[in-house]
């Protein structure tokens, strides 16, 4: 294992719902290996209290989130990401900021569950759904061997996460 802390950035439109599940599951998960962050291209200015809800439910942080822009991870002095993910496929189609450094991108498309409707409890399902597919990539992501896998070769296993179980994206679909 290497002592290096892997900067991962969790992109989707609003920055209110996925990206906020992601970012709090994997700065757990990945046991200081990793830290997490999220942004949005459009984002909704706050965090959905159903996301909130779900990673308390969880076990997860839950404090501390806020729904911010992209930019932010583009200007001077911001972190340097060594991975990017999008979890909504509007994200993954819009132009993206020049990234410092290059870092390894994939896109892994969850349903927005802040678009559910429905009962207090058919809502707090799709969040759950959503948490439970994104945990499910996080933990294999946090499971590839880093230190010792080839570009090339991480960008395929980057890409078949993204097409696990809960994929949004049409070439997930039909994988």
């Amino acid at each position: 294992m290497t002592d290096k802390t892997y900067n991962v950035l969790f992109l989707c439109t609003g920055n209110s719902a996925r990206s906020i599940l992601a970012e709090s599951i994997l700065n757990k998960e990945g046991g200081g290996q990793f830290k997490a962050f999220s942004a949005g291209s459009q984002p909704k200015g706050e965090v959905n209290p159903h996301a909130l809800k779900e990673l308390e439910a969880l076990g997860y942080p839950s404090t501390g989130f806020s729904s911010k822009s992209w930019d932010v991870f583009a200007e001077p002095g911001a972190p340097q990401m060594d991975f990017i993910f999008t979890v909504c496929d509007s994200a993954a189609g819009e132009a993206c900021p020049v990234w410092i450094g290059h870092p390894m991108t994939a896109h892994w498309g969850v349903e927005d569950p802040a678009a559910a409707v429905g009962s207090d409890v058919e809502i707090q399902r799709a969040f759950a759904q959503a948490a439970r597919f994104l945990k499910n990539r996080i933990t294999a992501f946090i499971n590839l061997p880093l230190a010792s896998i080839d570009r090339m070769a991480l960008q395929t296993r980057l890409r078949q996460i993204g097409a696990m179980e809960g994929t949004t994206s049409p070439e997930g679909k039909s994988a």
